[in-house]
């Protein structure tokens, strides 16, 4: 496919999303999941409390966004309850999780599991903006809410940092191929 050169005064596109579902589909989605599996990525549970319920869900699209201001994103799904809660509170914060945590980023991976009480089981504590955070991440990351994209099945949640720490400095967990590892 070749592109040209288009003058800055005849660029114009109405709907980005529109150009999107125009694109016509030839990626097969479990060859896709494959490729974008090759990419190792640290593990981390992205936590918000809303009322006086606290929610939490691993993650793995945890990334940093800018240096100026600082800010990071994580990806939702739009259907997890947890979708909904965080983009109502504002708040949130980020555990990034040693290999010694991989059953609790299981547990937080799982769907349906029992709203009240799920932190009950982990050690941790709240943070600078009242989020919890859990006890023996290598990382803890504070944020407030400064931009939400709508992009498919999923929100990219973009966060300016308010609060951040490296508690404890241990081997991470990594996911690769659909499966846990370690270095």
């Amino acid at each position: 496919m070749a592109f040209a050169w288009v003058p800055p005064e005849e660029f114009h596109v109405e709907a980005y999303s529109g150009l999107v579902h125009s694109i016509e589909r030839h990626v097969d989605p479990a060859t896709y999941r494959k490729v974008v599996g090759r990419f190792a990525t640290g593990v981390a549970i992205v936590t918000t409390r809303l009322g006086d319920v606290d929610h939490a869900m691993t993650v793995n699209s945890f990334t940093s966004v800018s240096l100026d201001p600082l800010l990071v994103l994580f990806c939702a799904e739009k259907v997890a309850r947890f979708h909904d809660a965080v983009l109502e509170s504002g708040t949130w914060g980020v555990s990034v999780l040693p290999a010694s945590m991989e059953d609790a980023s299981r547990f937080f991976a799982h769907r349906g599991r029992p709203l009240n009480g799920q932190l009950a089981r982990w050690p941790h504590h709240r943070g600078e903006s009242g989020v919890p955070l859990f006890d023996g991440a290598i990382a803890t990351v504070e944020c407030a809410t400064t931009a939400v994209h709508d992009s498919g099945d999923h929100s990219i949640v973009v966060g300016e940092v308010s609060a951040l720490d490296t508690p404890t400095d241990a081997a991470p967990l990594l996911y690769h191929e659909g499966r846990y590892k370690t270095v």
